[in-house]
């Protein structure tokens, strides 16, 4: 199911920990499952889990648990906005409105091209840079005006 690259980096994420608790990578290899297969589908999961060593529920309770992994498929940017109360009151809904009107779309759904899919996230630790944007889960941008959001997606395109 997974490409022997995927696997060695399982590995990798396995060998950090003592024998017999490999399911402390759980969250790990969830991710790299998620960056090859694009999101994690039911039996992308339950692959993870016989890897591991672990009852397929376990990885579900993991998977379902955390925003950061997509349980169905997402755009090839995923935008996630903070509107935790410091992000709201800092201005995250108004951020969070105009990525809504610039896209077309609401949290939860992908543009109709597949390129952009927004997502509504919970506080990313970013407080004092509100409004907090996450793009791909991997880079975080801050201070998120009017202006700052039509230079990110115009870096998207």
């Amino acid at each position: 199911m997974f490409t022997t690259e995927t696997l060695q980096k399982f590995a990798r994420e396995v060998a950090k920990y003592p024998a017999g608790q490999q399911r402390s990578a759980v969250m790990a290899c969830l991710a790299l499952a998620q960056e090859e297969k694009g999101w994690l589908a039911p039996e992308t999961i339950e692959a993870v889990a016989k890897y591991l060593e672990l009852p397929p529920i376990a990885a579900l309770e993991v998977a379902t648990f955390y925003n950061m992994y997509d349980l169905k498929p997402v755009g090839k940017y995923k935008l996630t906005v903070c509107t935790n109360l410091p992000c709201a009151l800092s201005g995250g809904y108004h951020a969070a409105r105009y990525v809504q009107d610039k896209l077309g779309i609401a949290f939860g759904e992908t543009t109709a091209d597949g390129k952009f899919t927004l997502i509504e996230g919970e506080c990313m630790g970013a407080c004092g840079d509100a409004p907090v944007m996450l793009v791909n889960n991997r880079r975080m941008c801050g201070a998120m005006t009017p202006e700052q959001i039509d230079k990110l997606l115009e870096e998207c395109k």
